[in-house]
């Protein structure tokens, strides 16, 4: 089991911009945080992690509908190596993210960015299904 001290924080990793959220520090509520550039990622993640004490990240990987990892999937998977990279001793967590953009509350307006919604979703199911091991 990880170690069980610091938050966990969540991407929604998009080519354009990325969805972040973060748990509280019981580990139990996800919560959106922000949307950012993609190409600030690095940076921010490296921020979030000093500045929350994140020492876990689930990243979604946006597996095709048979389940299989394609194109974008390997890019999200060549990202998430950079990553464990960059930030030395944080966890960081692969989720199947199929359908957790279409299941983020919609909003209305054609530019409504809802990517750190899914991401606060998909962390929020990845709490629970921890919390009940």
């Amino acid at each position: 089991m990880p170690d069980e001290s610091g938050r966990v924080a969540a991407l929604d990793v998009g080519e354009v911009r990325t969805g972040v959220a973060v748990s509280d520090s019981g580990r139990v509520i996800a919560s959106p945080l922000d949307v950012i550039p993609s190409g600030d990622l690095s940076t921010f993640l490296r921020r979030l992690v000093d500045e929350r004490g994140i020492c876990e990240v689930v990243v979604g990987v946006p597996k095709t509908l048979g389940g299989e990892v394609g194109f974008q999937a390997r890019k999200i998977l060549a990202r998430l190596d950079a990553f464990s990279l960059e930030v030395p001793g944080v966890r960081f967590v692969e989720s199947d993210e199929r359908f957790t953009t279409r299941l983020a509350p919609r909003r209305r307006g054609k530019t409504a960015r809802v990517d750190h919604l899914a991401a606060a979703r998909m962390l929020q199911e990845y709490l629970e299904a921890r919390n009940n091991l």
